[in-house]
Parts: C-alpha cells; structure tokens; sequence
C-alpha cells in the first residue's frame, strides 16, 4: 500500500492529466505506467552498468551508443519542454514500442498498438518532473503503485477485476513455494502480479537460476504464463514484467474459460484470484468444463479449468469467494466433492471480508489444493485470519495485528497442527467430517466457540442498586430546584 507523501504526489500528476483533458481513468493508467516503464528502463539500464564496471565486464545495453539521449535521465534535463516533448513522442515512445524486435514476443504483441497521447509539451514536463520526484527502485513500490492506479478505475471490480494486493499475493508465493522447474500461470493476470512476486521469489530463493543454462533459458522463456481479456491490462503486464526481468512471458488476449482455450495438464502450479462477479452465457464456455459443473458462475467454471490445465502432481493457490465454501448449489456442492475426493484438498485459509477494499467489501478465502486424479484428502488444514497488517475499512492504512507471518509459519510445520483444539485459529478437519457434512468448507461449521461461565448478582441485589441511585438522582434534582428557586 502506498500511503502519504507518494499518494499525494500520485494524485497530483492525475490532477495533471485530468486538467489537461486526458480524464479516462484508463486512459490515464496506460500513459502514466509508459513513463514508469521509461524511467524503468534507464534505472535497469544503470544499474546494470554499475554492476558491469564492477566485475570488470562489457556492457551491452538497452541503449545502443547512438541511443543514449532516449533514457530518462538525458531527455528530461533537456533545455526546453518543447524540445523534451519532440524527443519523447517521435523518439523515446516509438523504441520502447519496438523494444523487442520478436514479433510474437508478448511485448511486441501489446505495444504495437500502443498510442502516446499526451497532448502538450508543458502537461509532458509536468508529469516527468511528478514521476521523477516519485522514489521507485524498490519493486514493491511499483506494484503498489499500480494498485492505487487502479482503484482510481470507476469500474473496477465491476466485473470482478481488482487487483490483488501485493501482500496477499507475496503470502500465496510464500505458501506455494515456486522452484525453477515451475511451470505458473495465471489465467486471468490482470497487472501479472502473481506472476511478478514467483519471478522475485525465484531471484530470491535459488541462487543457481540465472547461473545453469537450462533454468535460465526456462525462466526467460517458459516458466510465466497468463491470460486476460482486457489488452490495456495485457500491456500494462506486459511492462511489469519486462521491468522485473521476465524477458518473454507468455501472455494471451484470451477468454480463460471459452472453448478457444484448449490448455490441458501443460502447467504445474496456478495462482489466480479469478473474476466471480455475475455470471457467463453457457453458450461461449468450454463444453468441457460443463461436463464437470453444468453453471454460469464463473467461480466455478475457473476452479473446473484449474484442474484441467493442471499437471498431475501440480498445486494451485487461488482466491474464491465464501459461496464456494458452503454454497448448496449442486455445481457448488460438485466442485468441492470433486476436489475433495479426486484430488487433494490441503488448506482452506479465510480472509477478512475488508482485505479487497475499497474495491469491494467481498468475503473470500484462499484455497490450496494439489491434482492428483486418485484422491489423497486425508486432514484439512483450516485457518481463520482476522488481520492482514491493515485496517480493513476503506482507508486500509497499516496497523500491527497480522496473521500473515503467522500463516506461513503454521503451513510450513503442519506436523505440530495435530493437537490444535478447534477453539483456536488453526486446526485440521478430518476428511471423513468433511463428507458427512455434505463437503462444506466453511471455517465457522467446524470452529468450536468456548463460552466462559459468567457470575451476575442477584436480581433482588441489582434492584437494590437501582433504588440507591434513584434516591441519589432525586436528591440532587431536589437540591437543583432549591438552588433556583434561592
């Protein structure tokens, strides 16, 4: 979340836009993330520099020789604005829409129609100086960045697309534990945040990444997939994840659940928070997901895709709705059995219902779980978050009570679950409870509430108490009239 002084200079530049008539939020998104994208790319270009002079290597650069002018730290101490704006929009924009000379690249794929529509020189030094006063070298900075961007969207969420914040997504990274033979996707990527936090997760974690061959050649090439119905955010991913060293993802303009999609065990881990708001004509859905779950409710139909896209053996970590929990449906009741008992159901963790505000008030949980075709449900693991570091009202500014750490470190050791009582916050469910209660998932069927036995006073003692403060009550009423009356 970005709070303060960087909110404040945010809304600013968008005061900036909106003043010089560029007022679709949208719109505005895509030219404001093509100048972080620029000022990006200078910053990634410096530092590899730096990193090259260090080792006592040769650089090759982004910026041919005869480039150089085109990087953020040239063009923007230029003499005139005039002069900045000539070399951004008949220069500076024209490389980075042609920055990969691939054509099926999915860079080249979403940039290539790609407009500059910043219409002044002066609104253009604005919004440089704006950006440049911004402090964003840390990558969370950015992702965060991109949310608030998105919730200035009137319509977001309309359709079920808010974009999932950047520590619900790095706990889902943590929990899932992404390795360098991974194949990820993300059916419905939106900004490619789930797809970012594995690639950072992966830097982090395996040293031997960019160092064996293979695994490199994996990571730059066939480790990300994703797909989005939306090309402006397909474009916005695209630079996300160019800007965090994914060099050629694998990201489609496609509907995830219509017959066109014909993906089928090609991936070994899924992290999505799919839309599930309203529902889709039956018509454009893949016959074969309604062979499982005959619905509308796209909630449902993607829990149905994740397992077919799945390899047996790969996991998914995905964000449903409560209705999937305990919904009575028999395409709800269907989805459960069938991920309970032909497959393997690890966690279910509940979220507080103010974790995707101010975009939406929804109450949801994370659901874990691995393909396997042949069972292997034994104990549910269950966990009841109530705070994720942040109020959960609109504001949703920092506050100290989070059970993230908490999750981690819990699903991490599931051995020293066993003896959790199901009074407590975690706490495994067995699969046999699980069917006799028609495979509901809700956390508050099995959670066990202690009540402590309360001591009152007699009613005879309370009416007594009463009667003294009422004598009280009409002493001082009584001396209030003498005062007056004197």
């Amino acid at each position: 979340m970005i709070t303060g002084e960087i909110r404040s200079k945010v809304d600013k530049i968008w005061e900036t836009f909106w003043t010089g008539g560029i007022t679709n939020p949208l719109t505005v998104i895509e030219q404001f993330t093509y100048l972080l994208f620029i000022k990006g790319l200078d910053e990634q270009e410096t530092t590899k520099e730096q990193e090259a002079e260090f080792l006592g290597m040769e650089h090759q650069g982004l910026f041919p020789k005869d480039k150089q002018h085109l990087r953020w730290s040239r063009f923007k101490q230029l003499g005139s604005s005039e002069e900045m704006y000539e070399v951004v929009s008949k220069e500076v924009f024209p490389f980075i829409k042609n920055l990969h000379g691939k054509e099926d690249s999915a860079y080249s794929k979403y940039m290539n129609d790609a407009m500059f529509m910043i219409p002044t020189a002066n609104m253009l030094s604005k919004i440089v100086d704006g950006i440049d006063n911004i402090p964003m070298k840390d990558r969370d900075t950015k992702g965060d960045l991109y949310e608030y961007l998105l919730s200035k969207v009137s319509t977001s969420g309309t359709n079920g697309q808010f974009r999932t914040p950047r520590h619900i997504i790095d706990m889902m990274i943590e929990l899932t534990k992404p390795t360098p033979e991974d194949v990820i996707i993300d059916p419905a990527m939106g900004s490619g945040g789930f797809l970012v936090s594995a690639s950072e997760y992966l830097r982090k974690n395996h040293n031997n990444l960019f160092l064996v061959q293979g695994l490199k050649e994996h990571f730059n090439n066939t480790m990300f997939y994703g797909n989005d119905m939306d090309r402006t955010m397909l474009r916005i991913g695209a630079m996300n994840m160019m800007l965090h060293g994914i060099d050629n993802p694998n990201i489609d303009y496609r509907d995830s659940l219509a017959e066109v999609n014909k993906d089928k065990e090609q991936y070994t881990l899924v992290l999505a928070n799919p839309p599930f708001k309203g529902s889709l004509d039956e018509e454009g859905v893949s016959n074969e997901l309604l062979k499982l779950t005959k619905t509308k409710k796209t909630e449902i139909l993607f829990l149905s895709l994740f397992l077919r896209i799945l390899k047996a053996g790969g996991r998914a970590a995905v964000i449903v709705p409560d209705g999937i929990l305990f919904g009575s449906s028999n395409a709800h009741k269907k989805i459960r059995k069938e991920i309970i008992d032909t497959h393997k159901l690890e966690a279910i963790i509940k979220m507080p219902s103010g974790v995707f505000k101010p975009y939406a008030g929804v109450s949801t949980a994370i659901m874990i779980f691995t393909k396997t075709g042949a069972g292997g449900t034994d104990n549910v693991w269950f966990y009841d978050m109530k705070a994720d570091g942040f109020s959960l009202d609109d504001k949703r500014s920092p506050i100290e009570e989070n059970d993230i750490p908490d999750i981690i470190d819990r699903f991490n050791n599931l051995h020293a679950e066993n003896e959790r009582k199901r009074t407590e916050q975690s706490f495994f469910v067995t699969v046999d409870e699980l069917r006799e209660n028609d495979y509901d998932l809700s956390i508050n069927k099995y959670k066990e509430i202690e009540y402590e036995e309360m001591e009152y006073e007699s009613p005879q003692l309370i009416l007594d108490k009463i009667e003294v403060l009422e004598d009280e009550i009409r002493s001082g009423i009584k001396e209030i009239r003498e005062m007056i009356k004197g």
